[in-house]
């Protein structure tokens, strides 16, 4: 699949109120953020799409009380990973 481009209207771009710098970044970062909370991308491919670290990610989700998607069985399947590193 090759790369996705969206257009956004100079209207909205306008309107975003960002500096004009930042809009690229601020959408792809909100795109990312939308994705993840309705469950269509993982945690580490949200990261990717908003250019950002794993850690940064973490930040931003906290920062925004996103819930993460780590049930249980998560836990016990990383940790009985770590048991056999």
């Amino acid at each position: 699949m090759a790369d996705v481009t969206i257009t956004v209207p100079q209207d909205i771009v306008q309107a975003l109120r960002l500096p004009p710098d930042t809009v690229v970044a601020e959408l792809q970062r909100e795109l990312a953020v939308a994705l993840y909370q309705r469950g269509i991308l993982s945690s580490g491919k949200a990261a990717a799409l908003a250019g950002m670290t794993r850690w940064e990610w973490e930040e931003l989700l906290g920062a925004r009380k996103i819930p993460r998607h780590y049930a249980d069985e998560d836990l016990d399947r990383d940790i009985a990973y770590a048991a056999r590193s």
